[in-house]
């Protein structure tokens, strides 16, 4: 571990921050990512010299939490993230959001609700004393936007010990299934009642296979919102701000960065944030805050 960590070692300090642009991420896998930052990164740095950035490097932290502290100190300049992890980093450091990130072509994507078609299930409502499986307690299209939903009908959401294991008569029971093939498998195999996840992912034969995709039909669909963003510091100077917003937007119509994006978990453009936009991140920032206060 100390031979990948090596390349990120290095973060800023109050005395040479000027002119260093720092790009985190929260990682298990730092090495891999490390991989994935640098060649963007390196893109980057060197058109960011008018506002005095005359070098760059990557910080990988662990968690939310140390993340939230490497940009409250000044540490990390921007992050690239999930709408739910980006939310939990603007209440935790004042981290704001710069940029939509469009990843394969799509800049956003819905949640949807799944049971099998011989459940009774037909909508949220009839999901009381039912059970549904999350995918990992980071995701937003399987965890943050579909609980929030859930806890906006007024469903209390209870863990539960296992797929054995039953919620009250007015709550919904959940479990993490980790993946999104055991999700569907669960569903499939009548471990669950009700699994959640991406359209796109919804779509793709990997995670709902053929064979299980007759039996099931989609109860519920959420509002769409944005698929990943880019997150700067809330103290960043305003220069590199704005020259960085400038940078990134600029890069999709630039062959020179096609290779760079593509290795940045495939990204196709960055995008400005509109109002739609704005207000599903409104919505997922008020439903990761309630996740924390009610259900963790």
């Amino acid at each position: 571990m100390a031979a990948a960590l090596a390349p990120v070692a290095h973060a800023k300090t109050p005395e040479d921050d000027t002119h260093v642009l720092v790009l985190g991420r929260i990682s298990d896998d730092p090495k891999e990512h490390y991989e994935q930052l640098k060649p963007l990164l390196d893109y980057v740095v060197p058109r960011m010299a008018s506002v005095g950035i005359r070098e760059g490097r990557i910080l990988m932290a662990h968690d939310v939490q140390q993340m939230n502290s490497y940009l409250r100190r000044g540490r990390v300049d921007w992050v690239t993230e999930t709408p739910g992890t980006g939310m939990l980093l603007q209440q935790g450091s004042g981290a704001k959001p710069l940029l939509l990130t469009e990843r394969d072509g799509a800049s956003q994507y819905t949640t949807v609700f799944f049971a099998r078609r011989d459940s009774g299930i037909h909508s949220l409502a009839d999901l009381r004393g039912r059970s549904v499986a999350f995918q990992n307690p980071g995701s937003t299209s399987a965890y943050y936007v579909p609980a929030t939903e859930l806890l906006d009908r007024g469903l209390s959401l209870q863990i539960l010990l296992s797929p054995m294991d039953h919620p009250d008569p007015q709550g919904v029971g959940y479990l993490f299934a980790r993946t999104e093939l055991n999700i569907s498998t669960w569903v499939h195999k009548r471990l669950v009642d009700v699994g959640v996840m991406s359209n796109l992912d919804w779509q793709n034969p990997q995670r709902v296979p053929a064979g299980f995709r007759a039996d099931l039909q989609i109860v519920h669909e959420t509002p769409p919102y944005p698929r990943a963003l880019e997150m700067v510091r809330g103290d960043l100077d305003p220069k590199v701000e704005a020259r960085l917003r400038e940078v990134l937007i600029e890069a999709s119509k630039d062959p020179d960065a096609r290779e760079a994006l593509l290795r940045f978990f495939k990204t196709t453009r960055f995008l400005p944030i509109d109002d739609g936009a704005r207000h599903a991140l409104h919505y997922i920032s008020d439903g990761v805050h309630r996740i924390r206060a009610e259900v963790e």
